[in-house]
């Protein structure tokens, strides 16, 4: 890429959810995650704290009702994507396990900014860098390893799936 980068702040809270060897995901319906499995959560509200947020972009992405088990870490990643006037993604990410407490699986309700079409369970047979946000194959490695890393997670190759 010529010319100089501009990178988007992007900071948000992502819950994981297990049961047995399958992990809970949406289906993105917008930003540079479109049309990619990623994890339930996102951006905090004005003087919202980190953990209700949690379970608030949970409630909204999945119907699920969740408690916060553990914040496990956070760790960031790096990519391309032209979005306004930026270049490139800096994208920070608060990593939870949850577990569910209440509600069903249903369908989100739409209104604006919501980004998920939907969640559906998935096993890491399932998912690849090409179908799946790098927040999901994170959370996978984390479930194998229990560690999220110190450095930075770039990919220079990133596409956005329109």
């Amino acid at each position: 890429m010529s010319g100089e980068r501009k990178y988007h702040r992007a900071f948000g809270v992502y819950g994981i959810y297990q049961e047995g060897n399958r992990l809970l995901v949406i289906n993105k319906g917008g930003g540079p995650y479109k049309n990619r499995f990623d994890l339930p959560g996102g951006s905090l509200e004005e003087g919202e704290s980190l953990s209700d947020a949690m379970v608030r972009e949970f409630k909204e992405e999945t119907g699920l009702d969740i408690e916060i088990v553990e914040q496990i870490g956070v760790t960031d990643f790096l990519f391309p994507s032209n979005w306004r006037d930026f270049t490139d993604v800096h994208h920070i990410a608060v990593f939870y396990i949850v577990k569910k407490i209440g509600g069903e699986i249903t369908v989100p309700e739409a209104f604006e900014g919501q980004d998920s079409l939907g969640a559906e369970w998935v096993t890491s047979q399932d998912v690849s860098e090409d179908n799946a946000s790098p927040l999901v194959m994170k959370a996978l490695e984390w479930l194998e390893t229990k560690t999220l890393g110190l450095h930075v997670n770039r990919d220079e190759e990133w596409i956005v799936k329109e």
